[in-house]
């Protein structure tokens, strides 16, 4: 993927509407709608930089879809994203049903596979 699919992804992570990221980032609106809709429109380092800040990733991110610390995991499609996005809301007791209600549901799928 590339730097507006990534762009994309992120703002349907997080929610965010392309008006709100021109206000965080300082980029005016119809810059952020060509980085969008435009085929390789890829913005300066510096806009690059204010629009990551402002979605909380790293440019590398935007533009390659991997963190440098992740260079061996492939970035997380968007539902995996709102999942950990909720996940981290929820409190301690809610945390723990929703982890094993995952374990559960991937218990069941490995033991399908078996037979």
């Amino acid at each position: 993927m590339g730097f507006k699919e990534n762009l994309k992804s992120e703002l349907a992570y997080s929610g965010m509407l392309v008006k709100e990221l021109a206000a965080l980032s300082g980029i005016n609106k119809r810059t952020i709608d060509n980085y969008l809709n435009t085929h390789n429109c890829i913005p300066s380092a510096d806009a690059a930089v204010r629009i990551a800040g402002a979605l909380g990733v790293t440019v590398e991110y935007l533009i390659t879809g991997e963190e440098l610390n992740e260079r061996n995991n492939p970035p997380l499609s968007p539902d995996p994203k709102v999942v950990l996005k909720n996940i981290e809301t929820l409190n301690k007791r809610d945390r723990k049903i929703v982890l094993n209600l995952i374990k559960s549901l991937r218990d069941m799928e490995e033991s399908e596979k078996k037979g």
